[in-house]
């Protein structure tokens, strides 16, 4: 574990530790994984426009994400049962985070319970929310949740049904007999049938409620206090209407590439949703992020923050809570280290300038 010098090597560690069933359904994205790929390749065709000469013997990364102050930009995204990669899953996770200074969001079909994870210390954490056709038991999830100290409602808009994943289909993904969502423990939720579909995915997928609209987020404002992000918008026509109706932010998502296939890597569709905001709402940004240079050119491209999942899930499953670690504090250093070759001080001094994309080249075209 010592050589490990990037994000990716961690990937290569987990497919040989994990089962092919867990690994899979880490890994897999939707039918042709066509976004899966291009959520990684986009960031490869941004490039950038150092600025030299400037003095950057300090360098600041500390951010605001919902008025709580961070260490740096980077956050975990909501990954699902993570105790399928390690058996302390997302308490590793959640001490990780804490010892980086950064915040966790939990996701609703975690492997531990909100409270276990708030007993892990008082840090920032927000929670991901899946509205269930039982709105009561969503009722419950959120004041649980609430009474946590979670800080933030990350509420999924873009899985309305569950995308087809061939490799769970496959596989037939089920819980081992010691694990359950801890979340919905107790709850008459139904059984988990494991001769259909992708088994348990296909079973959560079941009681998520497809009429969910932009008439729940008021819905949802009525029965809580804490900040809502709305996770998976893509477009400029969603963003105008999730300030409308009242969201705190926006994550640009495309749910890791595993709902629907061929839509933009999230780095393409960035720029056009902080357009939309208009700095009235913060936007951030998760898919595909793998390295520091990735992370600052979605701040070039104007998201307030990342989050990231695979690379959790993966460093969890080589190395516990010591790989997590090692990997927030990977992107940290690289980040500091693009920044500082990029001739930025502090997070406010990334600007637009600092990166040329595909569709703007020809301003920066040398004058023959």
């Amino acid at each position: 574990m010592e050589m490990i010098t990037n994000v990716t090597e961690y990937e290569a560690i987990a497919k040989e530790k994990l089962p092919k069933m867990v690994y899979d359904y880490y890994a897999s994205g939707a039918e042709d994984q066509w976004t899966l790929k291009e959520n990684r390749n986009a960031f490869s065709r941004i490039l950038f426009r150092p600025r030299i000469l400037v003095d950057v013997s300090k360098i600041d990364l500390t951010t605001t994400v919902l008025g709580f102050k961070i260490s740096m930009p980077i956050m975990i995204a909501p990954t699902a049962m993570q105790k399928l990669a390690h058996p302390e899953g997302e308490l590793a996770t959640a001490r990780a985070a804490s010892a980086a200074g950064t915040i966790m969001t939990l996701s609703s079909c975690a492997s531990s319970s909100v409270e276990e994870v708030a007993s892990t210390g008082s840090d920032i954490r927000f929670f991901q929310l899946y509205v269930l056709k039982d709105r009561n038991v969503v009722a419950q999830l959120v004041r649980r949740a609430e009474r946590a100290g979670f800080k933030a409602i990350a509420l999924t808009v873009d899985t309305p049904i569950l995308g087809h994943r061939e490799a769970d289909i496959k596989n037939r993904l089920t819980l081992p007999l010691n694990l359950v969502l801890k979340n919905f423990e107790g709850l008459d939720l139904g059984k988990l049938d494991k001769t259909s579909d992708s088994g348990l995915a296909s079973y959560v997928a079941g009681q998520i409620d497809p009429s969910l609209n932009w008439k729940d987020i008021k819905w949802l404002q009525s029965i809580t206090s804490l900040p809502i992000l709305v996770k998976g918008v893509l477009t400029v026509e969603d963003t105008r209407i999730a300030i409308q109706a009242g969201a705190a932010g926006i994550i640009v998502s495309n749910h890791g590439a595993r709902q629907l296939d061929y839509v933009p890597a999230t780095i393409m569709a960035l720029e056009e949703v902080v357009k939309a905001a208009q700095g009235k709402i913060p936007v951030f940004l998760d898919s595909g992020i793998r390295r520091g240079t990735d992370v600052f050119k979605a701040l070039a491209l104007g998201a307030a923050g990342v989050f990231i999942g695979r690379p959790v899930v993966f460093s969890l499953a080589a190395d516990g809570e010591a790989g997590v670690r090692k990997v927030l504090q990977m992107l940290r250093d690289e980040l500091e280290l693009t920044m500082a070759l990029s001739g930025c001080r502090s997070l406010k001094e990334i600007t637009r300038d600092h990166v040329v994309t595909e569709w703007d080249r020809p301003k920066f075209s040398p004058k023959l």
